[in-house]
């Protein structure tokens, strides 16, 4: 782990990080990956805002559907893969299709089944930040853990392994 003494004086070191209390390794190791993950999306909810201006719950939307071969998804996936409930992804989808970034469509025989995609002004908004979005990411767990836990984490999503950059 990332030594607690490189932390910035702004944000008090995850309590998991000296080890010998009560808890097993594995309950401490989910405590250092939900401070991260926090911390992570503490910094990313404003640069999300600032940089595309939509929420992080919406940025959550369009990096799901921009992850989509081809077309869209059904609303009811989208809100199953990210825990959300449906009248809430409801909202969400109505904010981003007002500002041009998904399109929504009924899918073929099914009356009540609802596609979305992401329109074109979204892919390119998405290629323009997603460079600075991921030095965000990168920065914000730095702070809670070193180069190597950093890997191992990317290590467990066997498509960012292979794509992971030389520490």
């Amino acid at each position: 782990m990332a030594d607690p003494e490189e932390h910035p004086t702004d944000l008090p070191a995850c309590p998991s990080l000296g080890g010998g209390g009560l808890l097993p390794t594995e309950l401490r190791a989910w405590m250092l990956l939900l401070a991260a993950t926090g911390a992570v999306e503490q910094r990313l909810r404003a640069v999300v805002k600032e940089r595309l201006d939509v929420s992080h719950d919406e940025f959550l939307v369009l990096c799901l559907l921009a992850e989509q071969p081809e077309g869209g998804l059904r609303m009811t996936r989208v809100a199953e893969l990210l825990g959300r409930p449906k009248t809430r992804l409801t909202y969400q989808i109505a904010c981003l299709q007002h500002a041009g970034l998904v399109t929504r469509r009924s899918v073929r025989g099914d009356k009540r089944g609802i596609e979305v995609a992401l329109t074109d002004k979204a892919r390119h908004l998405l290629k323009e930040t997603s460079a600075p979005l991921a030095a965000t990411v990168t920065e914000s767990l730095a702070r809670f853990m070193g180069p190597d836990q950093c890997a191992a984490m990317r290590g467990l999503v066997p498509d960012l392994a292979e794509d992971a950059p030389a520490e």
